[in-house]
């Protein structure tokens, strides 16, 4: 009892003397949900680890918490400040089906290292998204498209360069070079991706990005002619529109991912092209109260060939937040995702309807 009292202290101590060096917050999202109508062929189709439905059969019905964060942001001087996030997450389990725990950021800024840019070096957020994800405003409702597709990763371990490219803030920009691995800690290879971001803003309601990242792979051997290497690398283009302005905001963003030889047509490796768009906007009622809408287009795989189909989704979030609290939104919505027929053998697939009550609050 005593040791534990003792480490309660310590613990107690510590916390109170980073609070008093930095800030510490924190924030949760989950929701109950209810599986309206569900395929019984559901598991089956392509890529549905990526799918934007809820688990489970139709009438499965849950809690759960989906995500939770705890950050602490230090300004270590004038120089440098640093950032350390522990995300918990559902999908994270550990070996006996716990929610897992890992690092989401961990890192190192410092300010103006030429000019107005900063330099960052860690695991920290990638360009990709991070506007688009602002614009959206409704994380804890869905991730973003290249996110819940898996286009891009949301964090990557490596270096980048953050500044403004005009002295009033109209062009801004975002270098990176990272691990292509996510959080994760461990390169396995001597490989990178690159990644290059332009963000405009021509006034304060209007704003535009344009990313592109090139991860560099090994490359692979041709099955077709025995004894010959071929190049395997990914390039992804993706551009960001927003407008936003009192009570409504209005957003697309879209993207084109193309992997040299990543597609065996039968006959040959050919390049692999996904494509995709978003279509998002929140209007709101009071000060209080939101309706928010979302569509989304996916398709893996754009190649005409017959045995590319199958892999089409078609998403649609439809939603209304209520905030009893600054710190505490109750939101309401529905998600429905219908796809494309299945390839060669033309099964259709039903849409996947989703209700949900989603909780999402501050706590720190």
């Amino acid at each position: 009892m005593r040791r534990i009292l003792s480490l309660a202290v310590v613990t107690a101590a510590a916390v109170a003397t980073l609070s008093s060096q930095g800030k510490f917050s924190g924030y949760m999202f989950g929701d109950y949900y209810f599986n309206i109508a569900r395929g019984g062929s559901f598991g089956s189709l392509a890529n549905t680890a990526s799918s934007g439905a809820a688990p489970g059969t139709t009438a499965m019905q849950a809690f759960q918490f989906r995500r939770m964060y705890f950050t602490y942001d230090n300004d270590i001087s004038e120089k440098f400040t640093s950032r350390f996030r522990l995300e918990v997450d559902q999908a994270a389990l550990t070996s006996n089906a716990k929610i897992g725990t890992f690092v989401k950021d961990a890192y190192l800024r410092l300010r103006t290292i030429f000019g107005t840019s900063d330099l960052f070096f860690g695991i920290q957020p990638t360009p990709a998204f991070e506007i688009s994800e602002a614009a959206w405003g409704y994380r804890s409702i869905e991730k973003t498209i290249m996110d819940l597709r898996g286009v891009v990763a949301s964090r990557d371990f490596g270096v980048s360069l953050q500044g403004k490219l005009t002295e009033n803030g109209m062009f801004n920009y975002w270098a990176m070079i990272a691990n292509g691995a996510g959080t994760s800690s461990v390169e396995n290879d001597k490989y990178k991706r690159y990644y290059a971001h332009v963000q405009v803003k021509p006034t304060q309601t209007l704003q535009a990005t344009i990313n592109i990242d090139y991860l560099s792979r090994a490359d692979v051997a041709d099955p077709y002619r025995p004894g010959t290497k071929i190049e395997n690398g990914m390039t992804t283009i993706s551009a960001f529109g927003g407008y936003s302005e009192g009570v409504i905001s209005a957003s697309i963003e879209g993207f084109l991912q193309s992997t040299s030889n990543g597609y065996n047509d039968g006959t040959a490796l050919a390049g692999k092209n996904g494509f995709g768009f978003s279509l998002f906007g929140s209007y709101s009622l009071q000060p209080d109260m939101a309706v928010l809408g979302r569509y989304d287009y996916f398709d893996p795989n754009i190649d005409t060939k017959v045995a590319a189909y199958g892999d089409i989704r078609h998403y649609i979030i439809l939603g209304f937040s209520w905030k009893p609290d600054k710190n505490v939104s109750v939101i309401p919505n529905i998600l429905y995702e219908a796809y494309e027929n299945a390839a060669l053998t033309n099964i259709a697939y039903d849409a996947s309807v989703t209700m949900r009550v989603t909780l999402y609050y501050v706590f720190l």
